[in-house]
């Protein structure tokens, strides 16, 4: 049954834990949506773990349409959250809720997902107007790297703690169906999770909260460049592709691949007419 917005809802109200991942193509996705995961997010930290980039500030909108649009294909029960990148909604209204439909008719998301707090509450609104379902991040939030001083965990003093709350509740009052908590101490999630009517989606925030998140290439072991203290890896799929792949070579060059059930055949009696 395809998940929605609802499905986060009721999943709040009976305290069932909700389940998402990242994926970034239609192959991932389709396996990630098979085994029945709630949610896929097609974030912007592919511009870390697919192009490379070391931060997700050079990430466009015509990236995240791309692989959006690739991760709905794929993804027939799965709810889509396409993850609006930096400066797609902090150019004024107008322009974020252009964006968040781009998302829609373009991508084939189901909903977005936009980083910030207070500041941010009247773009929410209005997208959240346009019929267009809204998920917060707050916490670490990765598009204000620069202002936040680096990759820290957010909310470990009283003034900064009643920051996020005060904005999680501001959130929800704008009108967002959940709020991802990204790098926030367990005991502060909880205490959020507590005060929200809406579902909360943690990573690195603790088991409080009402759902957990990962990139899928930190918990199956393929991308090493970093691996956040929060991430635990649930198989080394890198190790065993690069375990075929080298397999692979080696059947190359000492021709044990293809044999003979990988090839096709023609009559000799063509290849004796020809030249």
């Amino acid at each position: 049954m395809k998940n929605t917005v609802l499905t986060f809802k009721d999943a709040k109200k009976n305290g069932e834990k909700l389940t998402m991942l990242t994926a970034y193509d239609y192959t991932t996705a389709k396996i990630v949506d098979e085994c029945g995961i709630n949610s896929i997010l097609v974030g912007d930290s592919l511009g870390m773990v697919m192009l490379g980039y070391e931060d997700t500030l050079s990430v466009t909108m015509d990236d995240m349409i791309h692989h959006t649009k690739a991760v709905a294909r794929g993804a027939k029960n799965a709810l889509v959250i396409g993850d609006m990148p930096f400066m797609s909604y902090n150019t004024g209204i107008r322009d974020a809720v252009i964006n968040a439909g781009r998302f829609m008719s373009e991508g084939r998301a189901n909903c977005v997902k936009l980083e910030g707090g207070r500041e941010v509450c009247d773009v929410i609104k209005a997208i959240v107007d346009a019929k267009i379902p809204v998920c917060g991040h707050l916490g670490l939030t990765p598009q204000s790297l620069n202002a936040l001083g680096g990759f820290k965990v957010q909310g470990k003093d009283e003034e900064s703690a009643k920051k996020i709350i005060e904005d999680a509740l501001a959130i929800q009052e704008a009108g967002a169906f959940a709020i991802v908590l990204e790098c926030v101490p367990d005991k502060l999630a909880k205490r959020i999770t507590e005060l929200l009517d809406i579902p909360t989606i943690g990573i690195g925030a603790g088991l409080d909260c009402d759902g957990q998140v990962l990139v899928y290439q930190d918990m199956l072991g393929l991308y090493s460049d970093f691996t956040p203290k929060f991430v635990k890896r649930f198989a080394n799929a890198g190790d065993e592709m690069r375990k075929g792949i080298k397999s692979y070579i080696d059947a190359v060059k000492d021709c044990s691949f293809p044999e003979e059930q990988h090839t096709f055949k023609i009559d000799d009696e063509i290849i004796k007419k020809l030249y």
